[in-house]
């Protein structure tokens, strides 16, 4: 170190030391047993700091005041077991400490015989060495100190504890590195009136009237950023040590010697350092015993609100947005949304950076939605696999979640009693058991996602009565071109009655009906497919007669393939029907190209009625069908309203019947209506009664 440099920080140091004794002894508690013996030993600190920013750290006054000081600092640390009463109490303690002193006092004769030439060497070795077992047993004599104190008291000599840590540590290591690496020493020498600030600080703010509410509490950040300094200075002390080593290698071998250390040392740095692992696992272990809680709820509470409240124009949506959030706080690279239907089936609704997962349309039974609804556990997928169940859930889990050991953690979003969704994590990097910290931070976070995703469900509620609204008033518009056709019909009629036999009204006449034709074919190609559906006039009626009329009426326009096995009688609505077979119909024609058939099929099973109409079209995406398909006004054809499917579903729904869609994008949709046979009700009380006198 420059000799500008290591003037200043000295002198800086020793002010320090003398700023500090002189607070001590005025504002110090009388009570402290330590507080004359912390004063002596700051002054003599401070003196000793003097010398060695003028004289030097190795002139034999800075090395007789450097004795004098350890003296004053061993005799403060055996008073500060006087705070609780174990100074007298523990007689391995006084032994210890006298020990200690009478070791240090060797450094006198020994510093006398620095002055002849011969034994210089050995004497500097020794004093080297007794410095190295006098801080061995400081810091032996600081860990007892603060282990068996009680709680009160330990508080209280909390700072003073961890000022002498810092001095007994380096003064440690820098005569460790005399003896072995003298390039070494030279670094941790220059740290020393670093180190003497901290311990002057340290011990002042020891004797502050509410030191013992004051603790320091680095952030996990710091502590981190600490650890790695640490171990980058660890790795700098072997390079050093391992350096010096070398020094005893033959000249014609320390070229090579030099060249594998460095390509050795190059190779473990570009291994290491780009790890993830390496720096999770590191995390993991300062989080493990430095940190009473794994997580820092302030750092976790904010990083999920900015995630959540992050802009939809940023890049995610807000379900992708709250698997992420919820991940991010387990370090789960991945995660699902699962949904609930109107049946209670779990399907998959969003994903965040898990593309390739195989998920099927029913992804999770009924019976696991109920028992999250109900519960409100956190699944632990692991645990399931091995069959431990704690509400029943474990043999609801479905086969594609077991089978998949990414699975890590189903997380249910439950709002006032009602199951919004279940979020399933993958697997984080760094494997691991989930634990009590995890139930009670996901669990909060998990309400606080499901009032988000409850808060967007409604947003497009209101949204989409905005658009029924608007729907409304384009109708009114229409309605009002209907009616003026209609007065022009009347007037027509009225006037024919006077002037039929006149040739230029005829000629007019037909001009009209020609016009209002043309208007009334294009409100019905707009409109045809959007009237109101119902099922108030439910009738026993042919499902595949109503299927086959249908066909006949499209097969003008395009070429259609009909097949049926036999009648098919169900109760319902016969319009409405008819209007629903022909919404998809005419929707698997627009969507097919010329040279492709729409194939309608009726079948009866003996239990249940089915129409399939199936297109060899464009077909759909898998989430185009989850999320959109039936919903209104969302629409694949330019211009069209999003009507005909949803009706054509609220349709098969009030008829007691199920509409399925499978599409496969490139290869075409088909939609399968399902309907009960007519009279199965009648037949199933018919068998039972059977069954009854049977037995």
């Amino acid at each position: 170190m420059g000799g500008a440099l290591a003037f200043s920080l000295y002198a800086f140091a020793g002010v320090v030391c003398g700023l500090a004794a002189i607070a001590i002894s005025r504002t110090g508690s009388h009570r402290r047993p330590d507080r004359t013996a912390s004063v002596i030993a700051l002054a003599l600190t401070a003196l000793w700091c003097g010398s060695a920013a003028e004289l030097g750290t190795h002139h034999s006054a800075s090395q007789g005041l450097e004795s004098l000081r350890n003296l004053a600092w061993i005799a403060a640390l055996y008073r500060l077991f006087a705070i609780d009463g174990r100074d007298r109490a523990s007689a391995s303690v006084r032994i210890v400490i006298f020990a200690l002193a009478f070791v240090e006092l060797l450094q006198f004769p020994l510093l006398v015989l620095r002055f002849d030439d011969l034994v210089e060497g050995s004497a500097a070795r020794t004093a080297a060495l007794l410095r190295v077992l006098l801080a061995t047993g400081a810091l032996f004599l600081v860990h007892d100190l603060v282990a068996k104190a009680e709680p009160m008291t330990r508080r209280t000599i909390a700072w003073s504890a961890g000022g002498l840590v810092i001095w007994w540590g380096l003064a440690l290591n820098y005569h460790v590195a005399l003896l072995l690496a003298a390039n070494a020493a030279g670094a941790l020498a220059a740290m020393r009136p670093l180190a003497i600030l901290a311990l002057a600080l340290a011990v002042a703010i020891g004797f502050a009237r509410n030191a013992a509410n004051l603790r320091l509490r680095p952030s996990r950040t710091v502590m981190m950023k600490t650890v790695a300094l640490a171990a980058s200075g660890a790795c700098l002390f072997v390079a050093l040590f391992v350096s010096r080593r070398l020094l005893a290698v033959p000249d014609d071998l320390v070229s090579l010697a030099q060249m594998v250390l460095l390509i050795a040392a190059t190779v473990g740095a570009m291994w290491w350092l780009p790890s993830h692992s390496l720096r999770r696992r590191a995390r993991v272990l300062v989080l493990k015993h430095l940190f009473r809680h794994r997580y820092d709820y302030r750092g976790e509470w904010i990083r999920f609100t900015e995630t959540i409240g992050r802009e939809q124009g940023a890049g995610l949506a807000l379900k992708q947005r709250a698997i992420q959030a919820l991940a991010d706080i387990t370090d789960s690279p991945a995660g699902l949304l699962l949904t609930p239907d109107e049946d209670g089936t779990l399907g998959l609704e969003a994903e965040w950076n898990w593309p390739d997962i195989a998920v099927t349309n029913a992804a999770a039974p009924r019976a696991l939605s109920r028992i999250m609804e109900k519960t409100g556990f956190i699944l632990d997928f692991d645990e399931a696999r091995r069959g431990i169940s704690h509400g029943g859930e474990a043999e609801h889990v479905p086969d594609w979640l077991m089978a998949d050991l990414r699975a890590w953690a189903g997380i249910p979003l439950v709002l006032r009693g009602r199951l919004v969704g279940l979020v399933v994590l993958a697997r984080p990097a760094l494997d691991r058991r989930l634990d009590w910290e995890d139930f009670d931070l996901l669990g909060i976070a998990a309400r606080q996602v499901a009032s988000y995703l409850a808060e967007q469900a409604g947003q497009e509620a209101l949204e989409e009565a905005g658009r029924f609204d608007e729907f409304n008033r384009r109708i009114a518009f229409v309605m009002h071109d209907v009616k003026n056709l209609s007065s022009q019909m009347a007037l027509l009629v009225r006037n024919a009655e006077r002037h039929a036999d006149n040739p230029e009204f005829r000629k007019d006449m037909l001009t009209t009906l020609r016009n209002s034709t043309d208007k009334l074919g294009a409100l019905v190609a707009r409109l045809g497919r959007y009237g109101a559906v119902g099922a108030s006039g439910s009738e026993r009626v042919d499902l595949a007669k109503i299927a086959h009329a249908v066909a006949q009426r499209l097969r003008p326009q395009h070429d259609i393939h009909f097949a049926d096995n036999g009648p098919c009688p169900v109760i319902g609505d016969a319009d409405a029907l008819d209007q629903a077979i022909a919404h998809l119909a005419q929707n698997a024609v627009d969507a097919s190209g010329p040279g492709a058939p729409v194939r309608i099929e009726a079948r009866n099973d003996g239990v249940r009625c089915t129409v399939s109409i199936a297109d060899a079209g464009e077909g759909m995406s898998a989430h185009f069908v989850r999320n959109d398909l039936f919903r209104p006004f969302v629409s694949t054809k330019a211009g069209g309203f999003g009507i005909g499917a949803h009706e054509a579903k609220a349709a098969v729904r009030a008829m007691g019947g199920r509409l399925e869609v499978e599409s496969r994008e490139g290869l075409g949709t088909r939609f399968t209506m399902d309907f009960p046979i007519a009279g199965l009700d009648t037949l199933l009380t018919k068998s039972e009664r059977l069954r009854e006198d049977a037995a």
